[in-house]
């Protein structure tokens, strides 16, 4: 079973994107790369930061902190990025 990584990656506007992989260096990269399969919603926003990154572990946990963390508004997911949040405080 391979491990699952949830990731937030900073835009040069502040935005924060969220997302889950298995290897976060390569899906970094395909983002950066502006190619067909970095988010489309990435593209044009650079220049982008991995600000996180957090092991998980299965895929179908990482997809449902995933989701929550999403909802989260931009101030919760801030104190995500620096430590005030735990994954386990999201995941309630």
């Amino acid at each position: 079973m391979k491990n699952w990584f949830l990731y937030l990656i900073r835009c040069k506007h502040g935005k924060l994107y969220t997302g889950i992989t298995t290897d976060v260096e390569r899906r970094f990269a395909e983002h950066t790369s502006n190619d067909k399969k970095g988010a489309k919603c990435l593209r044009g926003k650079a220049p982008l930061t991995l600000v996180m990154k957090k092991k998980i572990g299965s895929r179908s946990m990482a997809l449902q902190i995933e989701a929550k963390v999403k909802k989260l508004p931009k101030i919760k997911k801030e104190m995500f990025v620096d430590g005030k949040i735990k994954v386990r405080e999201i995941n309630i």
